[in-house]
């Protein structure tokens, strides 16, 4: 696969991952589509087992999102901005902390964003707990997948 190709790949897989903050857009399919063309344009082995892994994966996170309530995140006082600071943060912590740091991250983001808006520590910290509830568990597990399966793919272009 070509420089230009790897270079698509990974601006889909870009897109995908901030499709998940888009309400309406299949971010995640959007990131497993991506890995599929490039597992089947790749000559490694490894690129199937990344492939396997983001289909596991996705399951695994798409079986957990069933299990949490539904998304009302509007209803919670989310805005567009909410979901910026939010993937921003996730995005920062999974680079910073490797992995774990895109939860903290995640909610961090809120935190600010609610921080700077209301201006307080407690009606921030509230306004987390209340989108948490309303479906940033469920956003916030896709996001992670994404974010792992994007991680993966990345390793393994660059050192495999």
């Amino acid at each position: 696969m070509g420089a230009w190709e790897l270079l698509l790949v990974g601006v889909v897989i870009a897109l995908g991952v901030c499709g998940v903050l888009v309400p309406g857009v299949p971010g995640s399919w959007l990131v497993w589509a991506a890995v599929l063309w490039w597992a089947l344009s790749a000559t490694q082995a490894l690129a199937w087992g990344v492939l396997v892994g983001a289909t596991l994966v996705l399951l695994l996170a798409q079986a957990i999102r069933w299990a949490l309530p539904p998304r009302r995140l509007r209803e919670g006082g989310a805005t567009p901005r909410t979901g910026l600071y939010a993937g921003t943060g996730a995005l920062l912590g999974f680079c910073l902390l490797p992995v774990i740091g895109a939860v903290p991250g995640f909610l961090g983001g809120i935190y600010l964003h609610e921080r700077l808006a209301a201006g307080g520590h407690e009606g921030a910290w509230s306004t987390v707990r209340t989108l948490m509830r309303c479906g940033g568990w469920s956003v916030l597990t896709e996001l992670f997948a994404c974010l792992l399966i994007a991680g993966a793919w990345l390793g393994t272009v660059v050192w495999g």
